[in-house]
């Protein structure tokens, strides 16, 4: 599986954009889909992810901002992101499991990783 982010950019605070993540290889709808971001000097961290059945779940900080959505059929996989805050700059990377129908616990269980698009939220 080979992942591609787009959709970053600048942005002012409380501004809105949407990320994609496009995959390759079969059986992309029975991945789990999961966003991450890494800031400058921070470790990366869980932003949301979400399942085969469209369930998801986010981060503490981005809970109320931010929402995933896929779409199947074009195997890719969206972050919309909202309210946006200059704490919200970081690269945004996606992730996929490499089995399928498999609920990740932690970063290490993530096999695939995207090359990351970057999003600056400007004060």
């Amino acid at each position: 599986v080979q992942l591609q982010a787009s959709g970053g950019g600048l942005v002012q605070t409380g501004g809105s954009l949407r990320l994609s993540c496009t995959g390759s290889g079969r059986d992309f709808s029975n991945h789990v889909m999961a966003w991450f971001r890494q800031a400058p000097g921070k470790e990366r961290e869980f932003v949301g992810s979400m399942n085969w059945s469209g369930a998801s779940s986010y981060a503490d900080s981005v809970k109320g901002r931010f929402t995933m959505s896929r779409d199947d059929a074009k195997n890719t996989v969206y972050l919309y992101m909202n309210s946006l805050k200059p704490e919200d700059t970081a690269v945004y990377v996606c992730a996929a499991p490499r089995q399928t129908f498999y609920s990740p616990l932690r970063q290490s269980d993530y096999r695939y990783w995207g090359q990351g698009t970057q999003v600056t939220v400007s004060s």
